[in-house]
């Protein structure tokens, strides 16, 4: 059986991984709200976080890696 605290790594590193791939800035958003709970969860257990905080900050800017963004896409190459 998987421990609490392990559990909430997994979670917390799987919802990281979503949140760099989203595709819109809400569902990036949702994504970063459930890592900052998983966080929660391993601070109330004493527990390292699996990434520092500079990791959220930085997924939370603006322009971080949207899909949209990407130089390759057809959209913009289109109108180019």
């Amino acid at each position: 059986m998987e421990t609490d605290i392990r559990y909430y790594r997994r979670r917390a590193c799987e919802e990281m991984s979503a949140a760099s791939r989203a595709v819109t800035p809400a569902a990036r958003d949702r994504r970063l709200h459930l890592v900052n709970l998983y966080l929660d969860h391993l601070k109330a257990l004493d527990a390292p976080a699996p990434f520092d905080e500079r990791d959220v900050a930085e997924m939370r800017r603006p322009a971080a890696r949207s899909a949209f963004a990407w130089r390759g896409s057809p959209a913009k190459s289109a109108s180019a």
